[in-house]
């Protein structure tokens, strides 16, 4: 066997760490991408709070209402509406009710009159945000590892890459349309370059958030085991534990709650943000706390949750706060990578170059994927057949660079059209993701190659135009009272769908237009058999 140079050999390492979890990559990344704005997402989803418009005094409605509904609560818990949730969120819980994720009782409220409002049910954004780590069905830490796994190829496939590519700079300024495979190289290396850190950066730094479940060994071995006491001792939040509602030995007695807008105008004065949320411990008592949260932090440090303060819920003096240890070094690397992947600290600006830079990573990928097969295409016209291993990359390559996109606008419309009342309405959302991508994957093996590209692309491209055409029969949904009352949120949602409707329907028309090369040269025509494999190239 010839002795492969090292370029040579991260090639061959680039090619095939590349292709054999590409698919899955894509997902992930395709997913990882939208979750920059799963938020965004989740409140276009529920067409229900729609007309709920942020204001001045919304966190007076809010307890005004917890007075009626829970007012001997243990505690009450007020998400403020933000700009990518102008709803108001309310949350309480009894009297010794365990206090944590999962329980108690919810309810939305309009931000501008403080009614309840009830939205469909709906995982909204948070099952593509979960999707891309956990993907969906599996158990969670098997789903985590495998995910893990393809996340270290990544890194691996973007190095080896770097390192193939002597001139990918350089060509980084080449790109030749209509040349087969030197086009889609090209392609590959455009979106590769255009946001190589943000590829790194973002394949590292979710490493880091695998970390200590693909390499638990340190802290098992100087915590035996006791991964909450290292938490708890590293100043991690995750480590604090749920607590019970608290019992006290004898009745407190009832006090007045101090009025809460002298307190978020206090706030105001050191946030520039705003406040986020309240939790209110033991209202209408003399044992009353306020606290409040900050809308985000500009830290990377934090991790983008922001700081607290705490108030004397009847007096409303600002109370001390527990002493925040200084944070260590190898935490704060750990938090400005995390923090970098979440990105719960950036602002719209961001967050666009963020998602912008995420479809690019998503491209690099699916060219990948197509680049693979059109090297092959002249051994196969050689060999006048599609070898077993070849048509199975080209069905998964349809089945997934387009068939992901057709599920998820499949998810939003079950979304839409399934009725408000349907039990397991969020699961049915699901599960027509899933029977849409599983139909997706089997449909290639029933058309040519070409062909099914064009119907799935076509198919994806009406469906996501015909989303923003749908929500114009819903009131304060429709694109053009969104874009006249300001809106931006569900403006910029039914924009992006249109800009995606146009760039798959593009993609289907110049699919549509191409013509293989044999086409193009009459006197070197392959035998008939070999008709689809020609259509590849396209």
């Amino acid at each position: 066997m010839k002795q492969l140079g090292f370029r040579q050999t991260n090639a061959w390492l680039h090619t095939w760490t590349g292709l054999l979890l590409g698919w899955l990559l894509y997902a992930v990344f395709l997913t990882g991408t939208l979750s920059f704005f799963h938020q965004e997402i989740s409140f276009w989803m529920k067409p229900e709070l729609h007309g709920s418009v942020a204001g001045d005094g919304s966190a007076e409605r809010a307890i005004a209402r917890l007075h009626q509904l829970a007012p001997d609560a243990a505690q009450w818990n007020i998400n403020l509406p933000t700009e990518r949730n102008p709803a108001l969120d309310v949350q309480w819980f009894a009297q010794g009710e365990r206090i944590g994720k999962g329980g108690g009782q919810r309810l939305s409220l309009d931000a501008a009159t403080g009614e309840p409002i009830t939205p469909r049910e709906t995982r909204g954004g948070g099952f593509l945000y979960r999707f891309h780590f956990e993907l969906y069905g599996l158990p969670r830490v098997t789903a985590r590892w495998i995910v893990g796994i393809a996340t270290m190829v990544m890194l691996v496939a973007i190095v080896s890459g770097v390192v193939t590519h002597k001139k990918i700079f350089k060509d980084f300024f080449t790109f030749r349309p209509r040349k087969g495979q030197r086009s889609w190289l090209d392609a590959h290396n455009a979106t590769a370059v255009l946001a190589l850190p943000f590829h790194f950066m973002i394949t590292y730094s979710g490493l880091l958030l695998f970390m200590y479940m693909l390499m638990p060994w340190g802290v098992n071995s100087a915590y035996q085991g006791d991964m909450q006491a290292y938490f708890s001792e590293a100043g991690n939040r995750r480590g604090a534990p749920e607590r019970s509602a608290d019992q006290p030995s004898r009745e407190p007695m009832t006090a007045e709650l101090s009025a809460i807008a002298p307190l978020l105008a206090q706030v105001q004065q050191h946030w520039p943000r705003g406040a986020a949320s309240i939790q209110i411990s033991n209202p209408n008592t003399q044992r009353a706390q306020i606290e409040l949260r900050e809308q985000g932090s500009d830290s990377l440090l934090e991790r983008g949750r922001g700081q607290r303060m705490r108030f004397d819920g009847v007096t409303g003096a600002a109370l001390e706060m527990p002493a925040t240890p200084p944070t260590s070094t190898t935490n704060a690397v750990y938090n400005v990578f995390s923090s970098l992947h979440l990105i719960r600290f950036a602002g719209p600006p961001l967050r666009w170059l963020f998602f912008i830079s995420g479809l690019l990573g998503t491209a690099m990928i699916a060219t990948g994927l197509v680049l693979w097969v059109v090297k092959r295409l002249p051994e196969r016209r050689k060999l006048g057949r599609t070898p077993f291993g070849h048509r199975l990359v080209e069905v998964l390559n349809v089945g997934t660079v387009a068939g992901l996109p057709l599920a998820i606008t499949a998810y939003f419309w079950a979304n839409r059209l399934l009725p408000a009342g349907l039990a397991q309405r969020s699961d049915w959302e699901i599960r027509s993701f899933l029977i849409t991508w599983l139909l997706c994957l089997l449909h290639p093996l029933l058309r040519s190659h070409k062909r099914a590209w064009q119907e799935q692309l076509i198919a994806a491209a009406v469906l996501f135009a015909g989303l923003p055409l749908f929500s114009l029969a819903l009131p304060h949904s429709g694109l053009l009272h969104t874009l006249t009352t300001g809106k931006w949120l569900l403006a910029g949602m039914d924009l992006t769908l249109l800009a995606s409707a146009a760039l798959l329907g593009w993609a289907a028309y110049a699919l549509g237009r191409h013509q293989p090369a044999a086409a193009r040269s009459p006197q070197r025509q392959p035998r008939k058999t070999m008709a689809t494999t020609e259509e590849v190239s396209a």
